[in-house]
């Protein structure tokens, strides 16, 4: 196997630290730039943090001179761009940092990636490609039947989608307009381990062991087509090494569910492997919340074209990526502990529609 030189942007996030463990395992070298923001934590990489083919950089994607220095001093094979601000419900309350961070960030990224790949030459520069990670969330929301693809249209309907849509069409013009080998890939909901505990299956994993009340946007129908981390990072390796510059790649899990639904599972997960005596029954602590504003009612890809072209394909059944999901928060508590105690962050709701202005 040739071995490849990744910078990682967010390498310290939840899918990012996926790509890194894996990616220094594999025998890769890595160096990950992140700027640690709440959602990011060295806790996430530290069982690779010691080798010899890992470098943490603490750094801000927006900081084009740290970027030149960095492609200059480690001279990558490949760009896996995942530094990103990605929940919906802080876009609501705040949208501001969406924009500086998805936008400007990969406006910055793609820049002096250009100025580096020019300096390359012969299969060094046929060789690299600068992966961007998108969402499904930009094509915004499905009837009851269909499924996204690499053809859909955008139609981003929160403030994150919108700054990633922003973001996939810089990529795009980055293709077409310099040539720099873009590889953009759009995947569904993940889930799995060391994410942070504002998305909803680790919120409710840690609310149910707690007792605590399981909240629901509306009533529960909204969809979304769940994708386990470790099949995620699988195929932006496949991206990354094999990917046609200029193509994109539609990622999903193949396994749809409504809300409600995962929420149900989970709470039959944590009963079996972690039952209360004084709620035998978890299920008993769902409560129905006023619905997130302009909440999407349902996400599902269409995988075929990764599947036919780079031969991926989800390994992990739902049922299987939530049992081991949850097996992983029980096991790690204290990270949980941690990366909540340095944000304050204590599983409370985020994304009400403001009074105010947003900023």
């Amino acid at each position: 196997m040739t071995l490849d030189r990744f910078l990682v942007t967010g390498g310290a996030g939840f899918i990012g630290s996926a790509f890194v463990r894996r990616a220094v395992r594999d025998g890769h070298q890595v160096i990950n730039l992140d700027k640690l923001t709440y959602a990011g934590s060295v806790l996430s990489v530290a069982e690779v943090s010691g080798e010899r083919g890992y470098e943490h950089v603490h750094g801000d994607i927006c900081d084009r001179d740290l970027v030149r220095t960095l492609l200059a001093r480690f001279r990558p094979t490949a760009i896996v761009h995942l530094a990103a601000e990605s929940h919906v419900d802080r876009s609501i309350d705040a949208p501001g940092a969406f924009i500086e961070t998805n936008v400007v960030g990969t406006f910055a990224m793609l820049a002096e990636a250009l100025e580096y790949w020019r300096t390359l030459c012969g299969i060094d520069a046929s060789r690299f490609r600068f992966v961007h990670v998108s969402t499904d969330e930009v094509f915004g929301t499905l009837g009851p039947t269909g499924r996204f693809d690499e053809h859909s249209p955008y139609q981003p309907n929160s403030p994150y989608s919108a700054s990633k849509a922003g973001a996939d069409h810089l990529a795009r013009a980055w293709f077409h307009t310099y040539g720099l080998p873009v590889v953009t890939t759009n995947c569904t909901n993940n889930y799995g381990p060391y994410q942070f505990p504002e998305k909803l299956i680790p919120l409710v994993i840690l609310r149910a062991l707690a007792d605590r009340p399981l909240p629901v946007y509306g009533s529960g129908s909204n969809v979304r087509d769940w994708l386990f981390v470790d099949d995620h990072v699988e195929a932006l390796l496949l991206a990354a090494r094999a990917g046609r510059p200029g193509e994109t790649y539609a990622v999903g899990g193949g396994a749809e569910l409504t809300n409600l639904d995962v929420v149900r599972e989970l709470c039959r997960v944590v009963d079996e492997l972690a039952p209360s005596a004084d709620v035998p029954d978890r299920t008993r602590l769902i409560e129905f919340v006023t619905d997130r504003p302009g909440h999407d009612q349902r996400y599902a890809i269409d995988s075929s074209k990764i599947t036919r072209e780079l031969g991926w394909r989800a390994r992990e059944t739902f049922a299987s990526g939530i049992a081991r999901t949850v097996a992983w928060y029980l096991a790690n508590r204290s990270w949980c502990s941690a990366v909540q105690g340095t944000t304050g962050y204590a599983g409370d709701r985020l994304g009400r529609a403001p009074a105010s202005a947003p900023s």
